[in-house]
């Protein structure tokens, strides 16, 4: 909870219990924005402990916080590191480690100079410590990030991936001929794989080497960059994403993308072959898909893994379908399709110790657990509301979730019986504040589109308030397109319906054409027109919920971020109706968008074609060339180094409203990329400056 008191911030740990407050007391944006999000959580290879990644944010040093915190039956929940900086952890086969990325500095290592500097110098090194307790050792020394890891079965070795490094040599070689010039392409590197033994960190080997071997090693880094105590298996021209060694232990997986981390070729993601010793990595998928998620069946031969929605297709050319599960076959490279009868979109899955396949699966407003076998998918018990970060226990049958409602926070969950998700134990209790506050109501709500497609979304009322007609109400469009609202927990800068409905707004949140859990069909049809087709569908539910009482048409706002900023700016185009506009990272055109967006390959997609091969589309889907048409008056944000959606498409929208005399305010965050994930007072004022946008246009 966070509190503001003579201009001074108070701040409370997120597992204190609140002071009792009246039930009818409406939460506060301070107290909203104070959230602790659960990240991570993993358990343990013999399911009686867990540990959970968690990010909230540190208004002292303007940054947010990432720590990890371990669970066990014997001490509950306690923390387990504190340097603020912690992330994806995971446990050794024996339970006695747990390995997890950071970039935390060395003993004796300077970060130095300002902020600026100190994110150009800081690399996320492979770091591990005792579950029991004790201080964290680093693996290597060198300043090289890790782009994914991962535990031989045995647990002696640990399997990572690092970008090539230069050498010293190279390195000044490259400043002489090159100073600070950034050579777009050409300077890019793929990455190298490499196994290193554990049992010298263990021991603190790195810190205490004799003087002699201690100056051997540096020699061996300064020649190939590389820690001297590891082994090149590999080198990838691409970057490797995910690495998973096979029960065995003599064969690793791995996934590839594009180095510079931008989606032009789907041809870069792949899933590759390479034995464990080291050699020639060998390609084993051809396709026009993401794949994620590799994991190895009991037996070692098949290889499971997902492709989430939006993420392509296998099953021909490239195209934004649901989430879908497949297994491939190792040794022939046959792929097969898993849990094909399910009509909704499967996320992110797990395996029992018995090879059983456990997936979440979103359909509608919810999103539960199911089990697969072959093509079928069978619905487990589970609760109203939504399951999340499912996995599980390598020697046990336990499993860990996480479970939320739209009035109920996330939090960690055991389920001791994987069949029986319903039954479930709490680990965590992190920000009860919200049970200390007026809590709103909901209601899904259905409506039919232009052309008589059925369409759903979500109604969220103030509290106290459900059921009463003529409200003013808050249309708040989800990003993605391939996302949906429903029944579940959101509470930060971008996910802040329950906020706007505390603050006495009806809220709207329509799943359009385009949003996931609704099927194949409902996903396609949004193409290629990319705005319109939601679009209509959006107007449409407001107009049904004006028509059917729910909404004052006189009290109407509209906003979202991302491809709800997309919408938004189409929308204000589209009718005069709304008093006001929130917008943010929302494009106006699409041809410059195409080219700066790190998604280019999918915005193709969703237009039918780049731009010189299907102009028309990119003409008439594109809110800029209508905006003769705005009356709105539109609040703007934008991360000033976006390259999902570049900052000048913001600066585009600016000048647009400002040549037509509209009403607006133009916010631009310093170093944030599109999730404003730096400083969390960028989202404060954001969410601070969109809500008194809203009420300031209301009263008038």
């Amino acid at each position: 909870m966070l509190l503001k008191h003579s201009g001074l911030l108070l701040f409370l740990l997120p597992l204190l219990a609140p002071a009792v407050v009246p039930a009818q007391t409406a939460i506060t944006l301070d107290e909203y924005l104070n959230t602790t999000e659960i990240t991570q959580a993993r358990l343990s290879p013999d399911g009686s402990a867990a540990v959970i990644a968690t990010e909230s944010p540190d208004w002292k040093d303007n940054a947010y916080s990432d720590d990890l915190w371990l669970w066990s039956a014997k001490d509950g929940l306690r923390p387990l590191t504190h340097s603020g900086s912690e992330e994806n952890p995971k446990w050794s086969p024996d339970g006695k480690w747990i390995a997890f990325v950071t970039d935390r500095a060395l003993p004796g290592e300077s970060a130095g100079g300002t902020p600026a500097a100190n994110d150009a110098s800081k690399s996320s090194r492979l770091w591990l410590i005792p579950a029991a307790g004790g201080e964290a050792l680093p693996l290597y020394r060198e300043k090289l990030s890790v782009h994914a890891f991962a535990w031989s079965p045995d647990g002696k070795t640990l399997y990572y991936s690092v970008e090539i490094p230069l050498t010293h040599s190279q390195q000044a070689a490259q400043k002489t001929e090159w100073k600070d010039v950034i050579r777009w392409r050409e300077q890019l590197r793929g990455d190298v794989l490499l196994k290193q033994d554990v049992a010298p960190a263990l021991a603190q080997d790195l810190a205490v080497k004799p003087p002699a071997q201690a100056s051997e090693a540096k020699k061996d880094s300064v020649e190939t960059g590389l820690p001297a105590d590891a082994t090149v298996l590999t080198k990838s021209a691409w970057s490797i994403s995910e690495i998973a060694p096979s029960p065995g232990g003599s064969t690793l997986a791995f996934m590839t993308g594009p180095p510079h981390h931008r989606l032009e070729n789907i041809a870069d993601y792949e899933i590759f072959l390479v034995p464990a010793a080291g050699g020639e990595a060998r390609q084993i998928t051809h396709n026009e898909a993401i794949e994620s998620g590799l994991r190895w069946a009991p037996d070692g031969r098949w290889l499971h893994f997902e492709v989430v929605a939006a993420g392509g297709s296998l099953e021909g050319k490239y195209r934004d379908v649901q989430g879908r599960l497949y297994r491939l076959d190792s040794a022939t490279g046959k792929v097969e399709r898993l849990g094909a009868e399910f009509d909704g979109s499967f996320g992110r899955f797990t395996l029992l110790p018995d090879g059983r396949e456990l997936a979440l699966g979103r359909k509608g407003l919810e999103q539960q657990v199911y089990l697969v076998h072959g093509a079928k998918a069978t619905r487990l018990p589970g609760r109203p509301g939504s399951y999340t970060g499912l996995d599980a226990a390598a020697g046990s049958n336990a499993i860990l979730l996480r479970f939320s409602t739209i009035t109920k926070p996330t939090q960690v969950y055991l389920a001791s019986d994987p069949l029986q998700p319903d039954k479930l134990t709490a680990l965590t209790h992190f920000n009860p504040i919200f049970a200390e506050r007026a809590q709103p109501a909901w209601q899904p709500f259905t409506w039919k589109s232009g052309d008589g497609r059925t369409i759903e979304g979500v109604l969220i009322f103030p509290p106290g308030k459900k059921g009463v007609k003529h409200l003013r109400m808050f249309t708040l469009i989800h990003g993605g397109p391939a996302d949906s609202d429903g029944n579940s927990f959101g509470a930060d800068w971008y996910d802040w319906a329950t906020l706007a409905a505390a603050r006495g707004w009806l809220v709207f949140r329509p799943n359009y054409r385009g949003s996931a859990g609704y099927g194949d069909d409902f996903m396609l049809e949004i193409a290629p027109h990319l705005v319109s087709k939601p679009g209509r569908d959006i107007l449409a539910g407001v107009d049904a919920l004006v028509k059917e009482g729910y909404a004052d048409p006189s009290h109407l706002a509209v906003g979202g971020y991302s491809y709800g900023g997309y919408m938004t700016n189409w929308l204000i185009t589209q009718t005069t109706e709304f008093r006001s506009a929130v917008t943010g990272a929302g494009a106006v055109e699409h041809a410059a968008n195409w080219g700066n967006d790190d998604l280019t390959r999918d915005d193709a997609w969703y237009l039918g074609g780049r731009p010189w091969e299907n102009p028309e589309i990119y003409l008439s889907e594109a809110a800029l060339f209508r905006f003769d048409k705005v009356k709105t008056p539109t609040h703007l944000v934008q991360g000033g180094a976006d390259v999902r959606v570049s900052y000048l498409e913001g600066v585009t929208l600016e000048r647009a409203l400002e040549a037509l005399g509209i009403p607006h305010s133009f916010l631009v965050f310093p170093g944030e990329g599109h999730d404003l994930g730096k400083n969390p007072w960028h989202g404060y004022i954001k969410l601070r400056d969109e809500l008194k946008w809203m009420e300031k246009y209301d009263v008038q």
